[in-house]
């Protein structure tokens, strides 16, 4: 309910704003309907029009069957340097965590903020990763979170 609220707040702001379903292996969110989506080895990217951010999604398998949710997060969150920084958070129902970073150039003439989530349900790891201009981070910053809210899992297509 209150996604879907915020859904409505972020379209009626923003007109640029359509949210359309996403899938890729057994992960399905939501993405702005009008970013461009390209992939290169199996990271999927989505860019905005206007070239101020753009996010990338990866989706893997996890390797050790059986494994409870929480453990593996706690796995990635490890190999991504340990849980300081980390928020935990729920998102499809499931363990993830958000991190919020901020990089600026030498000559402090550009600065990007980086948003990234990473989440597992035992099954299915995955990483989404939003990069912005720190100049529009008030307007990217919650279009993140709305994109990290819709996550959800799904049963592998028959086939696939």
């Amino acid at each position: 309910m209150l996604g879907s609220l915020l859904v409505m707040v972020l379209a009626a702001g923003e007109p640029s704003a359509a949210l359309a379903k996403y899938e890729v292996k057994t992960l399905a969110l939501q993405v702005p309907s009008d970013w461009r989506q390209s992939e290169a080895d199996g990271t999927q990217r989505f860019e905005d029009p206007s070239g101020d951010a753009y996010l990338l999604l990866d989706v893997g398998a996890v390797q050790t069957a059986g494994m409870k949710p929480q453990v593996c997060l706690n796995k990635i969150l490890g190999a991504m340097g340990g849980a300081q920084g980390w928020k935990q958070l729920k998102l499809g129902k499931a363990p993830a965590a958000r991190r919020v970073d901020s990089d600026t150039t030498p000559d402090r003439a550009e600065s990007v903020q980086t948003v990234t989530y990473v989440g597992c349900d035992g099954k299915t790891t995955w990483s989404l990763v939003f990069h912005m201009d720190a100049k529009r981070k008030d307007r990217f910053e919650a279009l993140a979170d709305v994109v990290a809210g819709s996550v959800a899992y799904v049963k592998p297509k028959k086939g696939k």
